[in-house]
């Protein structure tokens, strides 16, 4: 198994996914109780800009990304007060729940019941849903051998909770499929919760739910394989189509109409094929016509392609190379780093402010005031309203003209210049900026964290994990200090 970070128990090194076994036990910590003040600051009260994107969850029911000190990113899902009127039901799901451990799972690591209160807390997944990468894709569309990854890690996923004894899943859609740091699929934890008070099953539109919950209005593992059918459709077809139109394509044999048109040229004629047939498999109407999760995954196996290629490259999102010697991080601004977060690392310099330019940015007042400097002054201002409105053009222009208008230069400035630049595309300039700010405080581990991230954003990776190395070392003798 993949080695954990010692100093962020829900920060894991995992290695590519054709290396491991997915039914092995995956190294998360034991189930936790936690505190409401716990989960309160980690959310920051459980602010709305917090809350994580899931159209198919009710809006009383929202999932907020957390972050608890000196552990790591958190999901929590907090239940509107009718969803679990029965605490103690509520905790022996949790339970249940949390004793599953598997890399192909979103794992649950703890739940909170305070007062009229009801929340979970899972591990956070950086690369966002199946639905976003599919869906509401901005740069690429998902690769065929992408799609077929996701459908094997599913099943999987699926066949696991099976073997444990917990075959039923809620509402098994694209927004329950999530990424987490290396680019793997794992599926949420929160639809294995059962017996819930929260209402129907299927808050999707009815159209996509199997037929015998119409009839008889409860989930069964039948009708979990029925859902896995139709995100092979989603796979299929790039877009959300309902079963029944689906199989009419299907029957008609018209696969120009359901085919994703991007896939074109990518997809043997036999992948295609098998993965019809598989779908139209999945969509019986009698649930005892449908497959089982472990025959999902003997079908799906041989059907994998570009199994050496890591998944955050198929994906196409940022990584960074972990390996059991990857330095201990000892602060959120190194997780964040580590993560390529620039969320996080957006949140936690506007947090932190300029309180480490004290005594160096200081030395601004000795120098002769002018009109001039009132005006850098100015754009330093309103550099900082716009680096907090993440309007980061605007703040690189605002901090560029400040930053040659002065003598005394702000490290402050330059990280969140670099920042901005970074969100923007630029990682040349960033780098220049944070090394800039190195200059200016040559112990300061936010200018090397920032130097890091440029690095990796260049393809730098060796010079990246030495200045991630380097900053952790720093951290250490402060704190030794």
């Amino acid at each position: 198994m993949g080695a954990r970070c010692s100093k962020f128990p829900f920060c894991f090194v995992l290695q590519s996914s054709n290396q491991k076994n997915y039914g092995e036990e995956h190294p998360v910590p034991s189930f936790i109780e936690f505190s409401w003040e716990e989960l309160k600051a980690a959310t920051d009260g459980f602010s709305s800009e917090n809350i994580v994107s899931q159209p198919a969850d009710k809006a009383s029911n929202l999932v907020y990304k957390g972050l608890l000190e000196n552990k790591g990113w958190i999901a929590v899902k907090r239940f509107n007060n009718s969803a679990w009127p029965d605490s103690r039901q509520f905790l022996d799901e949790a339970k249940a729940v949390g004793n599953l451990r598997s890399e192909r799972l979103a794992n649950l690591i703890g739940c909170c019941i305070e007062s009229e209160e009801r929340l979970l807390v899972a591990e956070f997944m950086p690369n966002d849903t199946l639905a976003k990468h599919l869906f509401h894709w901005e740069n690429q569309p998902m690769k065929w051998a992408m799609r077929l990854r996701v459908a094997l890690h599913l099943a999987q996923a699926l066949e696991y909770c099976s073997s444990r004894g917990r075959a039923l899943y809620h509402d098994l859609n694209a927004y329950r499929l999530l990424f987490d740091q290396d680019g793997n699929p794992r599926l949420s934890c929160f639809g294995l919760m059962k017996n819930r008070k929260d209402g129907k099953s299927y808050s999707t539109n009815s159209a996509f739910a199997p037929p015998e919950y119409l009839r008889i209005g409860r989930v069964t593992p039948e009708s979990v394989v029925f859902s896995f059918g139709t995100m092979l459709i989603d796979l299929l077809s790039g877009k959300h189509m309902p079963p029944t139109h689906a199989l009419d394509l299907i029957r008609e044999k018209n696969f120009l109409m359901l085919m994703d048109p991007y896939l074109e040229g990518h997809i043997s004629t036999h992948e295609g094929t098998e993965l019809i047939r598989l779908t139209a498999r999945c969509l019986q109407y009698e649930a005892r016509e449908r497959p089982s999760a472990k025959s999902l995954v003997t079908s799906l196996s041989p059907l994998q392609k570009d199994t050496e290629v890591p998944s955050y490259v198929l994906l196409g999102v940022e990584h960074v190379n972990t390996t059991s010697a990857q330095p201990l991080l000892s602060s959120p601004i190194g997780e964040a780093c580590l993560r390529m977060d620039f969320t996080a690392i957006h949140e936690i310099l506007d947090k932190v402010g300029y309180k480490d330019d004290e005594g160096v940015a200081d030395e601004l007042s000795f120098q002769m005031w002018t009109v001039q400097m009132q005006e850098m002054l100015d754009a330093k201002q309103k550099g900082d309203s716009a680096f907090r409105a993440k309007d980061f053009t605007t703040a690189i222009e605002c901090y560029t003209q400040f930053i040659d208008g002065v003598k005394m230069h702000s490290p402050t400035v330059y990280t969140r210049r670099c920042l901005s630049y970074l969100m923007c595309e630029m990682p040349n300039e960033a780098l220049g900026d944070a090394m800039h700010a190195l200059v200016i405080i040559q112990d300061w581990p936010t200018a090397l964290y920032l130097q890091a991230v440029s690095l990796f954003k260049l393809r730098m990776e060796n010079d990246g994990q030495e200045s991630l190395k380097r900053a952790t070392d720093m951290e250490a003798k402060k704190d030794r200090n």
